[in-house]
């Protein structure tokens, strides 16, 4: 049962609110991503190596600046400075092209049910999902289950981010831009090492969904709340 002190709920998006199999929605998204980049002279192995690089420049982010300036840095340094004049078509590409990757994923009409409840319910919600994605992203897949960035007090993005999970000072962030305490916060997720045991080196605490549950290695979890969603629906007295 959700503790009483608790004011904010944040949500993972992939893999918690928004079901899928993550190796095969991303293997989707650079496939499309491949066939945008295409008519612009980027070979797809090319174009995904450098994305996969600027993408572990931004998980080693220390927050010295913004994740979008320390993936575009080391996208350009990878495949020309002429890279950062299409930043406008990958922006585009998110916002259209990218509903392709829908097929990767899965309903959840519970994700807006849970959202809604618990604002009527009073508490913060907050969209914690990692900050590897514009903002036009985070939209677009928000979109698939019914939801806007409007329907939260914050989601972040990597335009808004200096750290990626699994660095505990992703949720400190998060906590002074919203100005709670780590003890009023429950972080639900369904990566162990990202969601769970990152929130908790933070102070808050968490909730594991176990839908489509990440444990990499082998965790142990049994200290930690976990379910199906509809188990956390009741969790949370959200139903």
């Amino acid at each position: 049962m959700l503790r009483e002190n608790i004011t904010t709920l944040m949500f993972d998006l992939d893999g918690t609110l928004l079901p899928m199999d993550l190796e095969s929605f991303t293997d989707t998204y650079f496939g499309l991503l491949a066939q945008k980049a295409a008519p612009y002279g980027y070979e797809p192995k090319t174009l995904v190596a450098a994305v996969w690089r600027g993408t572990k420049a931004m998980i080693a982010n220390d927050g010295a600046c913004p994740n979008d300036q320390r993936f575009w840095e080391t996208f350009a340094g990878e495949l020309g400075e002429q890279i950062l004049d299409l930043r406008p078509v990958f922006d585009k590409f998110y916002a259209e092209e990218f509903n392709g990757a829908k097929t990767a994923t899965r309903e959840n009409p519970l994700a807006k049910r849970t959202v809604d409840a618990a604002k009527s319910a009073g508490y913060t919600v907050v969209l914690a999902t990692n900050p590897m994605f514009p903002a036009v992203a985070v939209a677009t897949r928000l979109g698939w289950l019914g939801l806007t960035p409007g329907d939260f007090s914050l989601v972040t993005s990597y335009e808004n981010c200096s750290y990626c999970k699994p660095s505990p000072f992703y949720y400190t962030q998060i906590l002074e831009r919203m100005g709670k305490r780590p003890e009023e916060c429950l972080m639900t997720g369904n990566d162990v090492r990202e969601d769970a045991l990152a929130a908790g080196k933070a102070g808050l605490s968490a909730y594991l969904i176990t839908d489509c549950l990440e444990n990499a290695h082998n965790d142990d979890i049994s200290a930690i709340p976990h379910g199906s969603f509809t188990d956390f629906m009741k969790f949370a007295g959200l139903e």
